[in-house]
């Protein structure tokens, strides 16, 4: 007789992702485009399949069901981009009809927050648009506040080379 392993959800995740963490990151970005939402996906997906261990009709096809979860909030992340790009587009032309000089650098800047790394971007836009203070974007992002300085004068010395290239 062959003794069956049973896994702890922690256990048998562990050693999933392991093993199959960089090809299901890779089956996402081949749906996505992009290597950070695909880690993203990945990593919920992981999250996903633990919370539900218990509910696992067959454990032995975790893996399949980790595939399929990839693959489902893979779309799930396009859907939601395509709604953003929509919704953005939709501003556009609603905030501005016509082109002022203010409207088209509005739109200069924006590209060019837009390029900055995530990380960036928020602390910019929390600073900035809403005008918080360190502590208060710390508490937001869940990061110290030294890690909210780099971020601050990293992207702003990023934001000002991106915008004298564009002039």
């Amino acid at each position: 007789m062959t003794e069956r392993v049973v896994w702890s959800a922690d256990e048998a995740l562990e050693q999933l992702y392991a093993a199959h963490w960089r090809s299901l990151v890779r089956l996402s970005v081949l749906l996505v485009r992009d290597q950070g939402v695909a880690e993203e996906v990945v990593q919920d997906a992981f999250v996903a399949v633990h919370a539900r261990w218990a509910r696992l009709r067959d454990p032995g096809r975790a893996l399949a069901y980790l595939r399929q979860t990839v693959v489902n909030r893979s779309r799930s992340a396009l859907r939601h981009r395509a709604v953003v790009e929509r919704h953005a587009a939709t501003l556009r032309t609603v905030d501005s009809p016509d082109s002022t000089p203010d409207s088209d650098r509005r739109e200069v800047v924006l590209d060019a927050l837009r390029a900055l790394p995530q990380r960036q971007r928020e602390v910019l836009a929390l600073r900035y648009y809403l005008d918080l203070s360190e502590a208060d974007i710390a508490d937001a992002l869940g990061i110290s506040r030294g890690a909210v300085k780099s971020h601050a004068s990293r992207g702003a010395a990023a934001l000002r080379e991106l915008l004298q290239e564009d002039q």
